[in-house]
C-alpha cells in the first residue's frame, strides 16, 4: 500500500491483480488499484490532473497525463475525501506506478500531490 501526504492531501492506494481478466499466456496482466484522496489539511483544494509513471519488470517505462481522475475534477473541502478504482495493464507479471495530482488551492495556487511507488504484483511473482 502507498501512503503520503502532500500539502495536507493524503493519497492512499492499493493494487490487486485481476487473474480473471488477464492472460499470462499472452502477456497480459491487469491490475485495478483503488485510491482514496483525503484533505486532512485546512484549505479547499481541486484535483485539476493526474500524471502515472508506471514502469514494467522490464524497465519499460510510460508516462500516462490527463485531466481529473475518472473523468471527474472532485474538490476537496477539509476534512473530505473522495475514492476511485481505476486499471493498469502490463507486460509483466510485476511493475510499479507513482506519479501526482495537480491540485488547485482556493486561493488559486497549484501544487503536486505526490503518490508514492506501489507495486504491482501477481500472486507468487515475487518471492
Amino acid at each position: 500500500m502507498s501512503d503520503t501526504t502532500t500539502r495536507g492531501i493524503r493519497i492512499q492506494v492499493e493494487s490487486t491483480y485481476l487473474a480473471d481478466q488477464s492472460s499470462p499466456r499472452d502477456g497480459r496482466y491487469l491490475f485495478a488499484y483503488h485510491v482514496r484522496i483525503s484533505n486532512v489539511g485546512s484549505d479547499t483544494a481541486q484535483l485539476v490532473s493526474r500524471e502515472w509513471i508506471i514502469t514494467s519488470a522490464e524497465g519499460e517505462v510510460e508516462r500516462v497525463k490527463g485531466p481529473g481522475v475518472v473523468g471527474e475534477q472532485p474538490v476537496l473541502a477539509p476534512g473530505t475525501s473522495f475514492e476511485y478504482t481505476s486499471y493498469c495493464p502490463l507486460k509483466t507479471p510485476v511493475g510499479s506506478m507513482q506519479g501526482s495530482y495537480q491540485m488547485l488551492t482556493s486561493g488559486g495556487e497549484t501544487f503536486d500531490a505526490g503518490i508514492a511507488p506501489f507495486t504491482l504484483a501477481a500472486p507468487h511473482a515475487l518471492h
